[in-house]
This record gives structure tokens, sequence and C-alpha cells, in this order.
């Protein structure tokens, strides 16, 4: 992969959000906020983690289709930086809980945590496009690996018919460069 000069100019997500800034919030809610970015995944995806959908051994996380939104399973090639969010999780009933109630958090928990931190006009959600931009914009990456990152439906009928496959090992390598953009602006 070869990342083309200059940096993504319209990203929907605001670029000073920080891994660094992220990093010293307290709480589940950032924790999961940096494994939502690390995977760019919505936000339900995260707040209803189970630890049972981890696998760490092949550092994947599939997520079962009644949970997405195309109400197809998705497995997601993990980063290391996520696998690290995981694995002193794996022991509980959920990935991510309330850290006062042991129940999913808010869907709002995340949204509130980057107002907290003075992001008011930055959306979970818009962490997902900014992937996508960055993908689209920085990256000599296809742009149907970016599509299948973030479990995007084929809306041409006849390409989807002929295309079955995953892209799983493929989907590695702009995850892993994602994971290494996203914790390289803490030197930014």
């Amino acid at each position: 992969m070869a990342l083309r000069a200059g940096v993504v100019g319209r990203c929907r997500a605001d670029r000073e959000c920080t891994n660094a800034a992220l990093r010293c919030r307290h709480g589940e809610a950032a924790r999961a906020l940096e494994f939502t970015i690390l995977t760019a995944a919505r936000t339900g995806m995260t707040l209803g983690a189970f630890p049972r959908e981890i696998d760490l051994t092949a550092a994947t996380r599939t997520v079962p289709g009644n949970r997405m939104k195309a109400k197809t399973e998705h497995t997601i090639p993990l980063p290391a930086a996520a696998i690290a969010l995981a694995r002193p999780r794996m022991e509980r009933n959920l990935l991510f809980p309330n850290d006062h109630s042991n129940q999913p958090l808010s869907e709002n928990a995340m949204l509130a945590l980057l107002k907290r931190m003075g992001y008011r006009h930055v959306t979970v959600h818009g962490f997902r496009s900014t992937f996508k931009d960055w993908t689209s914009e920085t990256t000599d990456f296809p742009d149907d690996l970016s599509d299948a990152a973030l479990a995007h439906r084929i809306r041409d009928k006849a390409r989807a018919a002929y295309k079955r496959g995953t892209m799983l090992e493929k989907r590695r390598r702009p995850m892993e460069a994602w994971e290494n953009y996203f914790l390289g602006r803490l030197h930014t």
C-alpha cells in the first residue's frame, strides 16, 4: 500500500480528536470509542459486543447477522490495538459494559464522551466516514475493500450475485494501516 501525498482534507470526523486525547479519558465509553474507531464499526456493533465474538488467535471479531444493519454476519480483522483493548475484557459478559450498572452502554455514551471532550461537532459515525475518505483519498486500497470493511451491501444485483467472498485476509492490510494512521495522530 502506498499513501498518496497529503492527508484527507474533508474528514467528517474532527482530525483533532486524537488517540492521545481519547487515551487520557477513563471509563468504558472511552475504550468503546477507541475500539469503534479502530474497527470502523457502527455504534451499535460496539455497544452490543460480546467477548465470545472475538477470536484472539485469529485476530477477528464476528458480529452475528441479527446485529448487523444488512442482517448478514460480518467478520472484522482486528488490528493489534483492538486486540489489546479486547484481551483484558474476555472474561466479561459484555466487552464494554456501563461503568456503573454492568449493562450495555447507552446509545449516546460515546457521543456524550466526544461532547465532554469538546468535540461538539463530531459524531461517532463520522469516524466510519473518515475511514472511507481516508482509504479512498490517501491510500491505494481498492474501494471494494473499504466497502467490505464497512459491511456495505453491494447495490448492483448482478455484481452482488458474483461477489460471494468476504475478502477477510485482504481487509487486514487496510485495517492495520488505519490503525497506524489513527495511532500516528498521537504526534500531530
